[in-house]
């Protein structure tokens, strides 16, 4: 168990007229929350960031310090709090949860203000029609690389490559036209086709392949930066100091 005679730290991030280090804010934030009065020194130009890289052989700022000791980064200093570093890596379905979340509660909204209840069938089919839009639009951000990862399982995409492309599309117009109430002769049937090839093929992946799906379903929506205002040379994790295998006293405490 780490012990400190003071509350306090000293904190090296950058901040330049060009970039300011998001990481380095959420460093200070968090060591005031912890209680540390910081001695926040900020590094303000490229020349001074690169000699406190090399007097300190990191690659990465910013860099905390603790009673002398050289704690590291933002993910550095969560560990050493005790905190949880979550793998950037890692399948999550808290996006794909966040999106259909939104979609019922926009359905809801509408249903109330148009019928003053929330238990219409209106609302059900709103629903619908959001989620299917909301959908649409995270494939419509990168086309091409959605269309390759629905090679992976898609039954039809496989033997029809381009369907990969024109499923971001169709799906959208479905949902606009459900929402719309127009043409449902049109949005219901593109709506039930894609829906259940979809389903058979997600079906057949994962219960009769016995295969892991790490494409749609992850929806990974979040854009990180470098910590340094370079274009990807840093890790974005913030995770260059020394193992803090120690855990920071509980707040409070000496």
């Amino acid at each position: 168990m780490a012990t400190h005679a003071a509350k306090s730290a000293e904190l090296h991030r950058m901040v330049t007229s060009e970039h300011t280090c998001p990481y380095g804010l959420k460093a200070l934030d968090l060591l005031k929350r912890e209680g540390y009065d910081v001695d926040d020194r900020t590094l303000t130009t490229r020349e001074e960031v690169d000699a406190f890289k090399a007097k300190h052989n990191v690659k990465t700022t910013p860099q905390a310090f603790i009673a002398g000791r050289r704690i590291g980064g933002y993910d550095d200093l969560v560990q050493f709090f005790g905190g949880e570093v979550k793998d950037k890596d890692a399948v999550t379905y808290k996006p794909v949860i966040a999106l259909f979340s939104m979609a019922l509660l926009m359905a809801l909204a509408a249903s109330w203000k148009a019928f003053g209840s929330v238990a219409t069938v209106q609302a059900a089919e709103w629903f619908i029609a959001i989620a299917m839009c909301l959908l649409a639009l995270q494939k419509l951000k990168d086309v091409e690389g959605f269309a390759t990862m629905f090679l992976n399982y898609d039954l039809l995409a496989q033997r029809w490559v381009r369907y990969g492309y024109i499923y971001p599309f169709a799906e959208a117009l479905a949902g606009v036209l459900m929402m719309a109430g127009a043409f449902m002769w049109l949005s219901v049937p593109v709506a039930l086709f894609i829906g259940g090839v979809g389903a058979v093929s997600v079906f057949k992946a994962v219960y009769i392949d016995k295969r892991e799906l790490k494409c749609s379903a992850r929806l990974r929506i979040a854009h990180r930066e470098p910590d340094d205002g370079r274009n990807g040379d840093l890790d974005d994790r913030q995770a260059d100091g020394p193992l803090a295998v120690e855990k920071a006293p509980a707040r409070g405490s000496a």
